[in-house]
């Protein structure tokens, strides 16, 4: 009987386990260049992405997942061929070592998409941070779709 409630136990955690994952993790389907960028932490070639001299007033979002990542506010030009971002939506940008050693890649925090890379100390606006993005990463919810300011 107690190896019965053992296993009864697992197979319901178990399940309720997939259930959330699937419901936390509802990806959009990527194509294989997106694929090749957002997982397996490749990057598009610069001043070809579609965000690069984009500046209207919105919300950047992952590709991934649809998190919301940066206002459109914190955009500058970085004159290096990816989107620039001066600040992130608070909670929405995870910073991790990158595998290079030397730079800092940024990530999705809800599902872990690669993004780019951050870089520290540029002086190119008051806060001295560029968020280096591809563009292939995000898509964009113009304001006059959103509720909120900006």
């Amino acid at each position: 009987m107690k190896k019965f409630a053992i296993i009864l136990l697992i197979f319901i955690g178990g399940n309720a386990m997939a259930q959330e994952d699937s419901i936390r993790f509802n990806f959009k389907e990527l194509t294989p260049e997106e694929e090749y960028v957002i997982i397996n932490k490749g990057t598009e070639r610069p001043f070809t992405g579609k965000f690069n001299d984009h500046y209207k007033e919105g919300i950047y979002t992952c590709k991934r997942c649809g998190a919301h990542l940066y206002k459109s506010s914190a955009k500058f030009d970085g004159h290096c061929g990816w989107p620039s971002f001066d600040d992130e939506i608070d909670g929405a940008v995870k910073r991790v070592p990158d595998a290079d050693g030397r730079r800092t890649e940024i990530i999705c925090a809800r599902c872990d998409a690669h993004l780019g890379h951050v870089f520290i100390g540029e002086g190119f606006t008051s806060k001295n941070t560029r968020h280096c993005v591809n563009s292939i990463s995000m898509e964009f919810i113009p304001a006059d779709s959103i509720d909120n300011d900006l």
